[in-house]
């Protein structure tokens, strides 16, 4: 059964979104693979969900076959490092890839789940860990992070510090 409408962009075909779900893919095994946090909580979904718009946004060419993992890591090693502008780099991203798509009038699947994925990273807030409020950073070393002292913050700065764990140990 062929679906209703494919939105034109591949005739009477099904249209599947495989880069953002290869993307999402990478981004699962990562952090099943460093174990950091069970599978199916909502601070794992904002960790997929950050490592997976870093990998989707870092494939310059919105390809499939521009999605390298070996290479790749890398590179989201240092988009999600501490301190890197990841917010402004997404914005951005999903802007040109936006602006792109009405040029084109093309708007594919993949671009539109990263783009709920981003108000869903955006627009949640978890109550977490204040990893980065009450330690100065030249003391960073000497002091553990006092777990008790948690603030509500968006889910994606939640899932960056957890992706980059995760790519780290990988």
């Amino acid at each position: 059964m062929l679906p209703e409408s494919s939105n034109g962009t591949s005739g009477d075909r099904l249209t599947v979104p495989m880069a953002w779900l290869y993307a999402e893919y990478i981004a699962d095994e990562l952090l099943r693979t460093g174990q950091l946090i069970p599978p199916g909580t909502i601070e794992f979904r904002a960790g997929r969900e950050t490592l997976a718009l870093t990998v989707y946004l870092s494939d310059s060419s919105d390809e499939l076959s521009g999605i390298r993992v070996v290479s790749g890591l890398d590179e989201w090693l240092s988009l999600t490092t501490y301190g890197h502008p990841w917010e402004t780099w997404v914005r951005e991203r999903l802007a040109e890839r936006t602006a792109a798509a009405r040029r084109d009038a093309s708007a594919g699947p993949d671009l539109e789940l990263a783009l709920a994925s981003w108000r869903w990273l955006s627009g949640t807030e978890l109550l977490a860990a204040d990893l980065g409020g009450a330690v100065p950073r030249h003391q960073a070393a000497d002091l553990a992070v006092d777990e008790s002292e948690q603030v509500w913050m968006p889910a994606w700065q939640l899932g960056l510090p957890l992706g980059h764990l995760a790519i780290h140990l990988f």
